[in-house]
């Protein structure tokens, strides 16, 4: 049992640590897997990103799949082929029902980018990250959506998800950290001490505290650079 989101994050990152992650980008679906993230970005100092996805349900049962959009430029549509079939549904019957699901794509994208546009990860690591997993839908869609975009490879980690679920995940992604595994997996809630609902502001207070904290490493070490070359610098008053 974790006993937040944060302490799964740390933890994570000591495992992924110790991957030699080549440029990794740190991805996050939001909400939950986004404090998760935050720490692992920090711990790695690397970038953080957010992978925007939104289910399109079928009709007469929005809880069932027959789609998903991520986030992209342009986003991307990816079809569950499967229940697609199931229910017969034609190239404008799909249309209309994904045309229904891009306007909260859009708000959530607003909210959360604003004019920003989601990282490149061609030729990178992509460290995809969820504050958990019961049956891996959404993670195997945005794994189908990165691919798309030419990553070097792929890395799935998560805090906790059924092996069968951990097993499906390996077959798209090239790699999968997991910390446990539990065979009877109950709601993710009883894996975390303190597993609050989070709200869209505790994302882009996540988001802003990462961007800051690269910002001054990044200024501490272009500081370090010029002050290993140039000495006697004053700066001047204004």
């Amino acid at each position: 049992m974790f006993s937040d989101r944060q302490e799964a994050g740390r933890m994570l990152a000591n495992e992924l640590a110790g991957l030699s992650l080549h440029a990794p980008v740190i991805l996050a679906l939001p909400r939950g897997g986004v404090p998760v993230a935050a720490e692992i970005a920090k711990m790695l100092k690397a970038p953080l990103d957010l992978i925007i996805v939104r289910k399109v349900g079928a009709p007469g049962n929005p809880e069932l799949a027959v789609a998903a959009i991520v986030d992209g430029d342009p986003p991307d549509v990816v079809l569950n082929r499967e229940i697609v079939e199931t229910y017969n549904l034609d190239d404008a019957a799909l249309a209309t029902l994904v045309k229904r699901e891009r306007p909260e794509l859009q708000r959530r994208r607003t909210l959360y980018r604003g004019s920003r546009s989601p990282l490149s990860i061609t030729g990178k690591t992509a460290v995809l990250i969820d504050d958990g997993a019961a049956t891996g839908t959404t993670m195997k869609v945005a794994i189908r959506a990165l691919k798309r975009r030419s990553p070097l490879a792929i890395v799935v980690a998560l805090p906790v998800a059924p092996p069968e679920t951990v097993a499906e995940l390996s077959h798209e992604a090239d790699r999968v950290v997991c910390l446990a595994q539990p065979l009877h997996f109950r709601a993710l809630s009883y894996y975390y001490r303190n597993f609050e609902q989070l709200e869209d502001n505790d994302v882009l207070v996540a988001l802003d505290h990462s961007q800051a904290g690269r910002d001054i490493a990044t200024n501490e070490s272009r500081k370090a650079a010029t002050g290993s070359s140039v000495t006697g610098y004053v700066k001047k008053k204004r």
